[in-house]
């Protein structure tokens, strides 16, 4: 695709419940009316593109329209050419919608700012490259005939699609902060910058999904799927979090070491492991999940946490001054970043304001020996139970969005049912 001086699109972006990128072009002229319609029944959808009547989704009120409402002075520039993106809101008979997940992530960032606290957040990602086999007509993990752990170069990467990400990031200025190899092969670890919680959630939500639509240009399948190759490593969403002050400091400086956690730090850490099997259902929100979220897979699986170890669900970085920070390790790249984010906030605020206690952190190994019987349900249909079942998360983050959701989820849970692990993936990768 050339660039052509003869017209100009906006495309106009929302994250629906299952992450999936709902949009539409429209001219230029157009778009500066801010607002744009679209069919409310998008929120009665599965993956497989079923109509269920799902609580708010208009499904049984004669499918209503939807507005997503954009700042024009905001645009975005877009990796394709002659197109910049819009970011929008949506809104419902002229009220913020219930459904958007920008608009929850936006509620949960108010709750800590009325605190006097800015959320800073980072997202760090993993992801599996496939290549077409022509002659199966399958997808089949991508070649490289030397790729290891932090592998950069041609024995990692021989079709340099690494640089294929950098070049389209710069251009579309989504702030990658890093990307290599990662443990297995051809998984790849990237991590954007760390910026407010908004606009770190709006960049990976734009670099997802600029990176897969990139790729498949160039012949690849990205896929943020958690486990999309069975016998090895699965893929996981790191949701790092600290705060800022009204003066811009980090608040968490100084105060996260063994022997000086501040009460918000621990209340952040209670917070997360108190809703720790409810949040599973959020932010490991797909049947394939659970196939990364076992004992000893570094994936957060255990209610638990820990000062710099990476076999616990909370984190605590060795890093102090303006790098301090926690790290919630359970989510994946499923689940749509203001979702995440959104259940992360509330969880670790009523963690804080609440005065949850906070348990013993990990000395153990975290692999073979933990300090917890607690953990991550084992299937997204167990996950869902606990989520609907926290009332105090639920209603923090807003019943209606989470009603919509769980019986969304539920009939992806049948949409499954029966299938073997291929049937799965082919379930999932064109979307994930």
């Amino acid at each position: 695709m050339t660039e052509d001086p003869d017209f100009e699109l906006v495309r106009v972006l929302f994250a629906d419940q299952l992450n999936l990128a709902r949009g539409k072009y429209i001219p230029d002229a157009i778009a500066k009316s801010g607002h744009a319609r679209f069919c409310l029944g998008t929120y009665a959808l599965t993956y497989s593109k079923d109509l269920v009547p799902a609580p708010g989704s208009g499904l049984l009120d004669g499918l209503p329209d939807i507005e997503a409402r954009f700042d024009v002075t905001e645009l975005r520039p877009g990796w394709e050419p002659n197109t910049k993106i819009a970011l929008a809101d949506l809104y419902l008979d002229d009220k913020p919608a219930d459904l958007c997940g920008r608009g929850a992530l936006k509620r949960a960032i108010a709750e800590w700012q009325q605190l006097g606290l800015d959320p800073m957040v980072g997202l760090e990602a993993e992801a599996y490259v496939f290549e077409k086999d022509w002659e199966s007509e399958k997808w089949i993990p991508y070649k490289t005939p030397g790729g290891f752990v932090y592998g950069t170069g041609a024995f990692s990467d021989p079709d340099e699609i690494m640089h294929t990400i950098w070049k389209n990031s710069f251009r579309s200025n989504l702030p990658l902060e890093s990307l290599c190899g990662e443990f297995d092969v051809p998984q790849v670890e990237l991590a954007m910058q760390y910026d407010h919680a908004l606009k770190a959630c709006d960049d990976f939500f734009l670099f997802r999904q600029m990176s897969r639509e990139v790729l498949l240009h160039h012949g690849f399948l990205l896929s943020y799927m958690p486990k999309p190759i069975h016998d090895i490593s699965g893929s996981g969403l790191h949701i790092n979090l600290s705060f800022r002050d009204k003066d811009g400091n980090n608040v968490f400086a100084g105060r996260t070491g063994k022997e000086s956690m501040s009460d918000l730090v621990k209340g952040c850490i209670a917070g997360l492991l108190h809703h720790h099997e409810s949040l599973g259902g959020i932010v490991a929100p797909t049947v394939n999940s659970y196939e990364r979220l076992q004992p000893a897979s570094l994936a957060g699986c255990w209610a638990n946490w820990g000062f710099d170890h990476r076999s616990v669900a909370v984190r605590v970085s060795g890093e102090d001054g303006a790098g301090a920070r926690i790290e919630h390790r359970v989510g994946d790249c499923a689940v749509s970043p203001y979702f995440a984010v959104a259940a992360v906030l509330h969880a670790a605020r009523l963690g804080f304001q609440n005065n949850y206690e906070l348990p013993e952190c990990e000395t153990n190994d975290g692999l073979e020996t933990v300090n917890t019987d607690r953990r991550v349900a084992t299937s997204l249909d167990e996950s869902l139970n606990y989520l609907e079942a926290d009332n105090a998360l639920v209603d923090a983050i807003g019943r209606p969005l989470i009603d919509n959701y769980i019986f969304i989820k539920r009939a992806e849970v049948e949409e499954c049912a029966g299938k073997n692990r291929e049937e799965i993936f082919e379930y999932y990768a064109p979307f994930i």
